[in-house]
């Protein structure tokens, strides 16, 4: 049996009651190259100050306030602070693009903005929005949040019962967050989750996962609060009582994780990729004994756990080769990670190649996956230690109904499914059909209980030949090349899928140390570097049906970018986008294909 459901309450209920016990490092940041920590009292004495500056700058209950920030302690405090209020958030990418950073603003109706640097204030004076009053986390002056705070705490001296006052009209139904979808196939819709949602998403999501992961352990914080995942582990994380090193940039955190060394740290594929990429690339750039050495210690960690896990057990043999690698090389690279005290990574928004969750898995770095939508709070299943499935995504969480309908689409039923989209009754009565919500997601679920997603039903394509393909699945594949920074792949009505593939140029330039010192765009188009990477996608997924196997490759010089428009903030490809920007090479591809069979 699952946990016992919990009760309804409203967020600030959850963060007063998380918070009670007083704890000197709830949340830790670097400043200045230390870490700093904040306690449990000044978290709530900050978010107080703020709750009451809102409500003196003229804010009711239920306006929405519009955070544009990268991750930071004062995200948090902005955040709390606004529920305190009684207000609703509108979480918002500091990379957004204009077009939909202006469309969120003034379709959310947001009266006040927190904005973390002065580029981002300039990225929404750019936007074209007319823009409310705003304050910055960076400023010293009168438009700063510490002059914000200031006013707050005045407030908050004059009427001892504030915010209190404020959270006391709550009711957990209530609108908490409008959190807008990535714009992948149109404008961003606005998801409408209330206190309730979050509240009890985040509680049994805790009591179903993150085994272990309890009072006193480190965790490492790095995708973007702005990502309805890593916002309702925030609530996660203080039910939980942990200290949460917060990582300021991705960019950073190699360095974080040395320094943190945490029990457990949630990531999506992308960053796992690069990762094992980079140990991968440092070797080849060693040469030598060390630059075969740790590739070759990989490779047999992947084999190892591959048979431990699917096969009949590894053979003497491969036990005798793994044993070597693991005494030699492998807990020198867990070390050098940072990931010597981890007790589980988890994954999420994106399909895991089974390959890098058994090299992780063999470099003693076990990998759990879920499941979710920002539509569902997110969290639908989330996987357990005791009790892992390599491949599913686990089961779904308690007081979470999941079924499959006829076509295949998985479809969610629990107090973790929004209200609806703002503003949008179209849309919703769409998505949401007698309680059970369209996830979008093609899926299966197994005897055991484990949930499987294939790929994205609006994804799947058919091809001339009649094969149905799902190019999650292979692209997830030819990602495992340290070569391959990106891909995409496309082919509907053709008679088989071709892959769009931005290079790992660095790694590439090491392979074919030829190469000239020229623009990516002429590199991209020498014979050599296609015939490369042409080899390396069909050798990464050379095990897939011979339907699904791609036979050319248009190399793509610069990566898929937010501000380029190919990717939305939360990374997923916009392949509208991308097919539209690079049709004429994807026609010139198969035209080749057709001269050259002609």
């Amino acid at each position: 049996m699952g946990p016992q459901l919990p009760e309804k309450v409203t967020l600030p209920n959850l963060i007063r009651n998380a918070l009670a016990q007083p704890r000197a490092e709830v949340l830790l940041e670097r400043a200045g190259g230390a870490w700093k920590a904040t306690s449990s009292e000044h978290l709530l004495e900050r978010v107080e100050r703020v709750a009451c500056a809102i409500r003196d700058a003229g804010l009711e209950a239920g306006d929405r306030v519009a955070l544009v920030s990268h991750n930071c302690v004062n995200w948090i405090v902005a955040d709390f602070g606004a529920l305190f209020a009684g207000c609703v958030i509108v979480p918002i990418y500091p990379t957004q693009a204009l077009d939909h950073l202006s469309y969120i603003l003034e379709h959310s109706g947001a009266r006040l903005i927190f904005a973390d640097t002065l580029a981002t204030y300039e990225r929404l004076r750019d936007s074209g929005a007319a823009l409310p009053r705003v304050v910055r986390f960076d400023s010293g002056d009168a438009d700063g949040l510490q002059a914000f705070e200031a006013r707050g705490e005045e407030v908050r001296a004059a009427h001892p019962g504030l915010p209190g006052a404020y959270e006391a009209t709550l009711v957990p139904d209530d609108l908490a967050v409008l959190i807008y979808t990535s714009g992948t196939t149109g404008p961003p819709k606005g998801v409408m989750l209330s206190h309730d949602n979050l509240a009890f998403d985040a509680t049994v999501s805790l009591a179903c996962g993150f085994e272990g992961i309890e009072g006193g352990r480190d965790v490492m914080s790095v995708l973007p609060y702005s990502h309805i995942y890593e916002h309702t582990l925030i609530y996660i994380y203080l039910l939980a009582k942990v200290r949460y090193f917060i990582c300021h940039d991705p960019g950073e955190l190699l360095g974080d994780l040395r320094d943190v060394r945490p029990a457990e740290m949630t990531a999506v594929p992308r960053i796992f990729d690069r990762v094992m990429a980079g140990i991968k690339g440092q070797a080849l750039r060693a040469g030598g004994l060390r630059g075969k050495l740790i590739p070759w210690s990989l490779e047999v960690a992947r084999e190892y756990m591959t048979a431990q896990t699917f096969g009949r057990g590894a053979s003497r043999w491969l036990a005798l080769r793994y044993a070597f690698a693991e005494r030699l090389v492998l807990h020198k690279v867990r070390a050098a990670l940072g990931l010597d005290r981890v007790q589980f990574l988890t994954s999420g928004s994106a399909p895991l190649h089974v390959d890098t969750a058994m090299t992780l898995l063999g470099l003693g770095v076990p990998v759990m996956q879920g499941y979710g939508l920002t539509e569902t709070s997110p969290v639908v299943s989330v996987s357990r230690l005791s009790d892992n499935e390599y491949g599913a995504v686990g089961r779904p969480i308690t007081g979470v109904d999941v079924r499959i309908a006829e076509d295949g689409e998985l479809m969610v039923r629990g107090r973790n499914v929004m209200h609806g989209y703002y503003r949008d009754p179209d849309a919703t009565a769409e998505a949401i059909e007698d309680g059970w919500l369209h996830t979008g997601d093609i899926g299966e679920i197994d005897a055991r209980g484990f949930l499987r997603i294939t790929d994205r039903k609006g994804e799947i394509f058919k091809t001339s030949t009649g094969k149905w393909i799902a190019p999650a699945r292979i692209e997830a594949s030819i990602k495992r090349s340290i070569f391959v920074a990106q891909a995409m792949v496309t082919g509907r009505g053709q008679p088989h899928p071709i892959a769009l593939v931005s290079p790992n140029w660095p790694l590439l330039r090491l392979e074919l140390p030829t190469l000239p010192e020229v623009a990516l765009e002429r590199l991209a188009e020498r014979e050599d570097v296609r015939t490369f990477l042409d080899r390396e996608v069909r050798k990464q997924t050379h095990g897939l049906a011979t339907y699904e196997q791609v036979r050319h490759v248009v190399v793509v010089p610069h990566e898929f970018t937010v501000e380029g428009g190919e990717l939305s903030p939360s990374m997923k490809i916009k392949r509208r986008a991308v097919e539209a920007r690079y049709a004429r090479e994807i026609e010139r591809a198969y035209r080749a294909e057709s001269a050259a069979l002609a």
